[in-house]
């Protein structure tokens, strides 16, 4: 007695084997095809396939990730979404900490959502002695290049010789929106002191570091450091692209 499949048998076979290659479509293909490199993202190297691979050495413009596990969102395709997951235990590499959280392009929409993570400045902010930049679900929203939600903790660690720029070693805050771009206002312990730093969808920034003193010998040691005077306190500041 014979069996005949449903769907045939040539047909059986065709849809196994374009099963089989979606299953098995490389992580770097994923993303080119998806245009992440467009928005920044960037890594030496793709590993595995896109639902679960591996970045290596991944950056965000000039934010260095580190290695990172990394796979594509199924159900968030079927919506048109590009949602890619990323997460780092941190077990293995102490120095590079734990991260998490996702990156989602769909049209002209850039969403981050619960951000985990302890980036390295580099000397991005130079003058500003500000030596990383942490989050803590850290969500941002942007529709059509504005910023249009934002939440989470973020936190600036101070470098350990900023001259005689006398700052407390880290400033916290909640990121908020602010005129169309991403705000983190950052402030010290005793509030005399705040880093504010703006972010656009296209990686450009402004960054300041804004210091009330209460007496003449600080106010002496913030000209030294080349800040200026701005309403009641001095303010150093800069900008440029990520």
């Amino acid at each position: 007695m014979r069996f005949r499949l449903p769907l045939g048998r040539t047909l059986f076979f065709v849809c196994m084997f374009v099963l089989a290659f979606i299953v098995l479509i490389p992580l770097r293909l994923g993303l080119s095809w998806l245009q992440l490199d467009d928005y920044g993202l960037a890594a030496r190297e793709a590993r595995g396939s896109i639902w679960n691979g591996a970045l290596v050495e991944a950056q965000y413009r000039s934010a260095d990730l580190g290695d990172v596990e990394a796979g594509i969102g199924f159900f968030p395709l079927l919506i048109g979404r590009a949602r890619l997951g990323m997460d780092r235990d941190g077990v293995d590499d102490e120095a590079a900490g734990a991260f998490h959280g996702s990156v989602s392009v769909f049209g002209a929409n850039l969403h981050f959502d619960d951000m985990t993570a302890n980036l390295p400045a580099n000397g991005l902010f130079d003058p500003l002695p500000v030596g990383t930049i942490a989050f803590e679900g850290l969500t941002a929203h942007f529709e059509g290049g504005l910023c249009t939600e934002a939440e989470g903790l973020a936190q600036a660690q101070v470098v350990a010789d900023a001259g005689p720029l006398s700052l407390p070693q880290t400033l916290t805050g909640n990121a908020r929106c602010d005129e169309g771009k991403l705000l983190l206002p950052l402030v010290g312990a005793s509030g005399m002191e705040q880093f504010n730093l703006r972010l656009g969808t296209g990686g450009d920034y402004e960054a300041e570091i804004v210091v009330n003193p209460r007496d003449e010998a600080t106010r002496a040691q913030l000209i030294a450091a080349g800040m200026q005077p701005s309403g009641g306190g001095f303010r150093m500041a800069v900008s440029g692209s990520l």
